[in-house]
């Protein structure tokens, strides 16, 4: 019968510091596994359990994989296209099946996740997350103040008026906008509301993340630290992951 691994060993792989050091997290009752706190001899399945440092789920699965692209101008955010057109399945190489979170369209850039990490990227996709998305926009013409605070305060659009938004000017023609929804195109057709068409739209954060040295075309996987982040951010604390099914 497999009795799985011991527990600081499944920390100490997951990079949170030498078995030792992963013993002593243990004993200060910083760890829990489905939602019980875990005692020093505790051992694990990490596939199959629900493991959390500090309230916050550790990524300690050993089929987990966790990558940031920064997608190209052309490029289709599906697992695969009849019409044969590059997908971002394409450009990135993992050694499991992965898919993207959330969706950008064809003509916009920027930084998607991939994973396989189903609960992770429910969680980030979901309205009530609230998880922000930072985008730089260029625009037709150059908006006025009143254009940039109609933005702020929320523009109506055929599927409801949008949340408020934070907006700045960088440049003429181009804008910061920061969004909390994910709703299809919308910060396009936020634009075009205002009067003022999108050019060319380059999403440059997720939540926590945001990597300016990160070329298009180009990905790397997540550091343990990043994937932590991205998981306090949507609530994945120790009272949540208790109740997810292993």
């Amino acid at each position: 019968m497999d009795e799985g691994e011991r527990l600081q060993k499944t920390l100490a792989r997951a990079g949170f510091g030498s078995r030792r050091s992963c013993e002593i997290l243990i004993t200060e009752g910083r760890v829990t596994v489905d939602g019980r706190i875990a005692e020093l001899g505790n051992r694990v399945h990490p596939d199959r359990q629900v493991i959390c440092v500090d309230g916050a789920l550790a990524p300690t699965a050993q089929n987990m994989v966790y990558f940031l692209l920064n997608k190209p101008d052309g490029v289709v955010t599906t697992a695969s296209d009849p019409q044969g057109r590059s997908t971002v399945l394409d450009l990135v190489e993992s050694p499991v099946r992965i898919f993207p979170v959330g969706r950008l369209d064809m003509n916009t850039e920027g930084l998607i996740i991939l994973t396989n990490d189903g609960r992770l990227a429910h969680l980030l996709t979901h309205p009530s997350s609230g998880i922000s998305k930072e985008y730089l926009a260029r625009v037709e013409g150059d908006p006025s103040p009143g254009a940039i605070r109609r933005l702020r305060e929320g523009v109506e659009l055929d599927d409801g008026i949008t949340s408020p938004a934070q907006v700045s000017r960088v440049s003429e023609g181009l804008l910061r906008i920061v969004i909390h929804e994910g709703r299809n195109r919308q910060v396009r057709r936020m634009c075009s509301a205002i009067g003022h068409d999108v050019t060319r739209l380059v999403r440059t954060r997720i939540g926590p993340l945001q990597d300016a040295t990160l070329s298009p075309g180009s990905f790397r996987q997540l550091s343990l630290s990043e994937v932590r982040r991205l998981m306090e951010a949507v609530g994945m604390t120790d009272e949540i992951a208790s109740t997810m099914p292993s």
